[in-house]
């Protein structure tokens, strides 16, 4: 929807162990780069379990696209492979716990139901995305672009302004 009415253009859930408040760079970077972003509050735990919350606010904005960090990420694209959603931005998705990269294929087994297009923005050094496996899951989704950042970690923090480029590019390019 048009920004005029306020209706963000992407919604974004922050990772496990953070906070609404903790996204709001993204949402002024965003904001400087002519997108109107919101972020939602997910229950913390299983990712399963926060699902209807992020359902229930991808309803009041059926057109925006969605994603998050990390855990929010992963919250957005188990809502992707259940309904159809405009386009899915991702900063660096947890495919594993750091140290247990086998888990990868269990946590992105429902990549081929995601439809959508879909952004991956991750650092190459993240220890909760090893790179070689990140590129493996990115093969399972029908529709992705995948930017690994050399030397970053689980954070996009010393990157931010080139990732909130590319989402902002990414976005656009959908209209």
């Amino acid at each position: 929807m048009s920004q005029a009415a306020k209706d963000p253009d992407i919604l974004l859930g922050p990772g496990a162990s953070g906070s609404p408040a903790g996204m709001r760079p993204y949402l002024t970077g965003l904001a400087a780069r002519g997108l109107t972003a919101a972020i939602v509050s997910l229950p913390k735990g299983k990712a399963e379990r926060a699902v209807p919350a992020y359902r229930a606010a991808a309803a009041q904005h059926p057109d925006a696209v969605l994603g998050g960090q990390s855990f929010g990420g992963r919250v957005a694209t188990l809502l992707a492979a259940e309904q159809p959603v405009r386009a899915l931005v991702l900063t660096c998705f947890p495919m594993h716990l750091p140290g247990k990269p086998d888990m990868w294929q269990e946590r992105t087994a429902h990549f081929p139901q995601v439809s959508c297009p879909v952004l991956l923005l991750s650092g190459d050094a993240d220890p909760r995305a090893r790179a070689d496996l990140l590129r493996r899951a990115v093969e399972r989704l029908p529709q992705a672009t995948l930017h690994l950042y050399p030397g970053v970690g689980h954070g996009l923090r010393p990157v931010l302004p080139d990732a909130l480029d590319r989402i902002a590019a990414f976005v656009n390019a959908l209209a």
